[in-house]
């Protein structure tokens, strides 16, 4: 596990889907997952169809490893959906890597999802009482199967009677031999968006996917929708009622790329804003802003350029880096964070510095950020944060951890600020974080407690 980012949120997986018979569809998808790979790093997986049956490849690591020029080759279709995976839940082992592939009654089908069920273990424990047998341990081969249930209908209407059913959130790539679906819960928790190419279609998860491959971003899939691509084109159904929204507001925060826009908000000035809203509420007196990158680095600039501050490079990532590892020696886990990150003594030393970071989860990173801030001669150290303390673990498909080992849960503020080091430690409030998404129906769970679906 990567020691630096253990300290941050995981988000579960990312999805992408084409329908384009005159294209390389495999070698497409692999781009749009490559876009993707931030959302998950430990498998990845490849499923075309040709029109008459689905064939896959699919294994643990990044895009890049997982394929080849070679295997791109023998992928050959008119249709492609593709995965990369985060385990929130289930075990990170190769037979839970997506997509799924089965044989059922009427043909095969394949699946990729992005969320987190909190009724799987009651639907698991239903479907195994009638015979079906589970190959993985994940959500998505539960709603599989629950789908399969219902194939005596078309596959459209299978798939919303298995909405009816499932709770929890979800977003869902379907593939049969001629088809591709999408499927988002009806709170739009995570998030799906359709692109065009010329007349073809495709989805992903999120609309920078959608520029690498050259499609225009067309719209977001609307919570509870289903929408169909096939030879005809794209056909849209209301699978359930669109309920409160919900979108997730640590894709703004944290786990989205900065160049996508979803649910109509584009993410980098969204993180920019919740700068502008950290300097009307923490207005401070410093020699300059810094940001802790890649994510904080928007919501700095917003905090410098709404009070006139300087802003500049204190913290330095090293674009070389892979996946680290814990190490076995305290020592070593520090030194992979230097590997990671290092501090830029020209712009710290004997300076008043404002750090910018999005989120604290567990405060050990960040207190090893603000101890290198001090190491270089910095004179004060604030530690500003661009979203509420999170005191509360997610249901929905990202890895907050336990809520004991959130230390919002077990410290107050000034108790975290002692534990990091700093001089000052302010959180960006709720209604700050509500006015920088434009007052979006955002999921505010992991910092209020208030969880828009029942967790069973």
């Amino acid at each position: 596990m990567d020691y630096l980012w253990d300290d941050k949120p995981r988000e579960e997986c990312g999805l992408f889907g084409i329908y384009a018979p005159e294209q390389e569809v495999a070698r497409t998808t692999y781009y749009g997952l490559y876009a993707l790979q931030h959302r998950g790093q430990e498998s990845a997986g490849i499923a075309v169809s040709d029109g008459r049956k689905i064939q896959q490849h699919k294994g643990m690591g990044l895009v890049s490893e997982v394929f080849s020029p070679e295997i791109l080759g023998e992928l050959q279709g008119k249709m492609a959906i593709g995965h990369v995976r985060y385990s929130s839940k289930g075990l990170n082992m190769a037979s839970n890597a997506q997509p799924l592939v089965v044989y059922f009654q009427k043909g095969m089908m394949a699946l990729a999802h992005n969320g987190s069920l909190t009724n799987a273990v009651d639907l698991r424990e239903e479907l195994a009482s009638k015979g079906t047998v589970f190959q993985t341990t994940i959500d998505s081969e539960v709603i599989l199967n629950m789908i399969a249930r219902y194939r005596r209908y078309s596959l459209e209407d299978a798939i919303i009677k298995t909405m009816i059913d499932l709770k929890g959130s979800y977003a869902l790539l379907i593939m049969a031999e001629d088809k591709i679906i999408g499927v988002r819960d009806p709170h739009g928790v995570r998030p799906l968006c359709i692109g065009r190419m010329g007349e073809r279609y495709c989805l992903a998860s999120e609309s920078s996917a959608l520029d690498t491959i050259g499609a225009e971003l067309v719209r977001d899939v609307e919570p509870g929708e289903v929408v169909t691509i096939d030879e005809k084109g794209i056909h849209s159904r209301q699978g359930l009622p669109n309920e409160k929204t919900a979108f997730c507001s640590f894709e703004y925060i944290y786990f989205a790329r900065p160049d996508s826009t979803i649910d109509k908000v584009n993410v980098w000035e969204s993180r920019r804003q919740m700068g502008v809203e950290l300097a009307k509420e923490c207005p401070l007196e410093a020699d300059v802003v810094v940001a802790v990158p890649d994510s904080g680095t928007p919501a700095a600039i917003g905090y410098a350029q709404t009070l006139g501050l300087p802003f500049e490079e204190g913290l330095l990532k090293n674009r070389y880096v892979g996946r680290t590892f814990i190490q076995p020696t305290q020592e070593l886990r520090e030194v992979s964070i230097r590997i990671k990150l290092n501090t830029n003594s020209g712009v710290l030393r004997d300076r008043r510095v404002v750090l910018v970071d999005d989120s604290i989860v567990r405060g050990t990173t960040s207190s090893k950020l603000v101890e290198m801030v001090r190491a270089c001669g910095a004179k004060e150290v604030h530690l500003l944060i661009s979203s509420p303390p999170v005191c509360y673990s997610c249901y929905y498909g990202i890895d907050t951890a336990e809520r004991e080992k959130l230390i919002a849960n077990k410290m107050n503020i000034d108790e975290i600020r002692k534990f990091v080091g700093a001089d000052t430690l302010y959180y960006l409030s709720e209604e700050g974080l509500k006015r920088a998404l434009s007052d979006n129906s955002v999921c505010l769970a992991c910092f209020n407690g208030d969880y828009p679906i029942k967790i069973y």
